[in-house]
């Protein structure tokens, strides 16, 4: 059997064309929270997006790897509502869970069973990323939901993306008092980018 007509062959391309959709959706979800003002938000999505943009280039360099030059395949993909941002988190949520199981795991499956190594771990790999993605995509919709991502029950740090500031208080203010950035540019301190965080669940409190 030739990888051409291998199933791998096509689960890979099934895999390229899944997480290059969901680049696409979550680039849209963020333009959507930067016009309602959620800038925090638009941030997610798109560390997400461009994490999802690497996880295609993956996928596509293990079929050039392999000399494949077309692959016909049939795929249903999700229509978010792009304007609802905590839709946008739900849906989000759920679509990486599917593929942290069952989809990639039942992908590396075959790969193993067809000798193709590389694309196994891959597939493994990767499904393990979509797990945090989803975890991630959670922690935020939980926060929205419970109107808590810009409040907390006890005093702490918020960091503004937009300038740097940090805000000791129980919830992020109305507007930077150094910057003027509106609250959606805030973020828990123990959440921001490259912050060491030091605990679990930090971000929920």
């Amino acid at each position: 059997m030739t990888f051409q007509n291998s199933q791998t062959c096509i689960n890979l391309m099934r895999a390229f064309a899944g997480e290059s959709q969901a680049r696409n959706r979550y680039t849209l979800a963020a333009k959507a929270a930067r016009e309602q003002q959620y800038p925090v938000l638009e941030q997610v999505f798109l560390f997400t997006a461009q994490q999802e943009l690497t996880h295609a280039e993956q996928f596509f360099s293990c079929l050039q790897k392999h000399g494949v030059t077309n692959v016909e395949i049939q795929g249903g993909y999700p229509v978010d509502p792009v304007k609802d941002l905590q839709a946008l988190l739900d849906t989000a949520r759920q679509n990486e869970l599917e593929e942290f199981d069952p989809v990639y795991p039942e992908f590396a499956r075959i790969a193993a069973s067809e000798g193709y190594e590389r694309e196994a771990f891959l597939f493994r790999s990767i499904a393990a990323i979509e797990r945090s993605h989803a975890d991630r995509f959670a922690m935020f919709a939980k926060l929205m939901l419970e109107e808590r991502l810009f409040s907390g029950e006890e005093n702490g740090a918020w960091l503004c993306l937009h300038c740097g500031h940090i805000h000791e208080g129980s919830g992020a203010p109305t507007h930077c008092p150094v910057c003027g950035a509106v609250q959606g540019y805030f973020i828990r301190q123990s959440c921001a980018p490259y912050t060491c965080a030091g605990g679990e669940n930090v971000c929920m409190g």
